[in-house]
């Protein structure tokens, strides 16, 4: 462990320009961070730094959560197990009321259910979250908050509810069993959707900023009412009310339950294998095969509307393969057109590049990107030396 601003780890010669690129961005910013690389199936870049962080510290990885959740969807789907195209109540029966019978399992991963916060009623606090079958009755039973399918709109908390309830169903299995069965357990990968307790002292607490967003005087200041069903629902969420800073999320219970869209614990290393395996052979692994890939990054949203409620808190709209986030210009460009992944809170970017083989992710104990209006200044010179690298 290292108390200290300097760069720890390696990097094939290669590859040296994003280990300058890496010590650069530890000096000049707090916490601890770790970046992993591989190429074609190989791990070629493993460096860490930063205040009281290890080699072997652990992180909260946040909305990168959501990509491994997508994961495992697709190695069902792949099985034959699940049809994305089949209503999601043929897998869910409970699931078919309120005007959502016809919904696919497809647009659970596109964001495009309409069910992207809970029902304001419901008063769903952080604590709430750790109570799984009471999370997927309460989504099963509420009505969209759009028609589904004619808007996306990011559903940062419900995502993982949704998808990890047919995850479920299809494979009896819990999210976090069916990863560590499927997906963690042959790649020999540290990352976990509901953390083992004999890991929770690796874990590095989430450094958060104080405050969050003032969204009734966002919506003011574009000539909103926060009067529809998601305005209420957005002002009500424990996603913004309180946010990251509720003492909740800091808790060894909160870390060992299963929340697939935000609490995947892990570090950069166990995230650039599991995106490594996604697109070629790691240890003689693959998880998914060229053509799933090639569907899961294909563009699904670009020309579906985001609710203005939502389009207010950013400036570019979401842009969603099957699970995935794909490369947005301005604020999670990764490695361009073909890349699939996601990003989280506060920094965290986890991504494949097919085209290049190469397999990315950045983790940190410390939130310093809103998420909204730009790349997190980290990410840039190390995705700039990466590519000055493969050049």
């Amino acid at each position: 462990m290292t108390d200290r601003r300097e760069t720890c780890g390696r990097a094939d010669e290669k590859f040296e320009p994003v280990r300058a690129a890496f010590t650069r961005v530890l000096a000049g910013n707090p916490g601890g961070m770790q970046l992993s690389i591989y190429e074609h199936g190989r791990e070629v870049v493993d460096l860490w730094g930063g205040e009281h962080f290890a080699a072997e510290s652990l992180v909260r990885t946040a909305s990168c959560t959501k990509g491994v959740t997508a994961v495992c969807a697709l190695v069902l789907a792949e099985r034959g197990l699940l049809d994305l195209d089949a209503p999601v109540a043929d897998y869910w029966p409970e699931f078919a009321v309120g005007g959502k019978a016809g919904i696919p399992v497809r647009w659970l991963l596109t964001h495009q259910a309409g069910l992207a916060l809970f029902d304001p009623a419901a008063e769903v606090r952080a604590a709430d979250l750790l109570d799984w079958n009471a999370i997927v009755s309460l989504l099963a039973a509420q009505r969209p908050l759009w028609t589904p399918g004619t808007r996306c709109g990011y559903h940062a908390l419900t995502f993982g509810f949704l998808v990890g309830e047919v995850i479920r169903r299809v494979s009896g299995l819990t999210v976090g069993r069916f990863l560590a069965e499927n997906v963690t357990g042959p790649l020999a990968a540290d990352f976990w959707i509901g953390l083992p307790e004999q890991h929770e002292h690796r874990l590095r607490p989430d450094v958060a900023p104080a405050g969050g967003i003032d969204l009734a005087s966002v919506y003011r200041d574009h000539g909103l009412e926060p009067t529809t069903p998601l305005a209420r629902a957005m002002l009500r969420s424990p996603q913004y009310d309180p946010g990251p800073g509720d003492p909740v999320w800091r808790t060894r219970a909160f870390h060992a339950a299963e929340i697939p869209a935000a609490n995947g614990v892990g570090n950069a290393r166990a995230l650039a294998r599991i995106y490594a395996a996604c697109i070629g052979e790691v240890d003689e692994v693959r998880l998914l095969s060229a053509q799933t890939v090639e569907s899961a990054r294909t563009p699904r949203t670009d020309a579906v509307a985001t609710p203005p409620e939502l389009a207010v808190l950013t400036t570019e709209p979401p842009r969603f393969g099957l699970g995935f986030q794909l490369p947005r210009t301005g604020i999670d460009a990764m490695l361009g057109p073909g890349s699939f992944g996601h990003t989280g809170a506060g920094g965290r970017l986890s991504f494949a590049h097919p085209e290049s083989g190469i397999a990315f992710a950045f983790t940190c104990d410390t939130f310093l990107w809103d998420g909204l209006t730009g790349p997190d200044p980290r990410w840039t010179p190390l995705l700039g030396a990466l590519m000055d690298s493969l050049d």
